[in-house]
């Protein structure tokens, strides 16, 4: 895959978090993720995408903990797609 390609893709699933966000902070969070996927060397985006699946992770956390099932279902289909993504393209290892 070309960076052009990876970058973008990762952007996609970031503005769909991005989406799925339940508070400013963490879409300003994943907004700072997004843009340093689109900026940054290829060599950083296993690390953006480590820290995006910590954040989709934390706010299905705090959707649960509101008892908002229809955010976390939204946010869980998305961090499930991010890890997807990053193993199928070699940014994170299978676990």
């Amino acid at each position: 895959m070309t960076r052009q390609h990876l970058s973008g893709e990762l952007s996609v699933l970031l503005g769909q978090l991005q989406a799925a966000a339940t508070t400013d902070v963490s879409g300003r969070d994943i907004w700072s993720l997004r843009h340093a996927a689109e900026t940054a060397p290829v060599s950083s985006l296993g690390w953006v995408t480590l820290r995006a699946l910590g954040l989709a992770d934390q706010l299905c956390w705090d959707s649960l903990n509101r008892g908002d099932t229809a955010a976390f279902c939204r946010q869980a289909s998305v961090g499930a797609a991010l890890y997807d993504f990053g193993v199928l393209a070699g940014l994170l290892r299978e676990s």
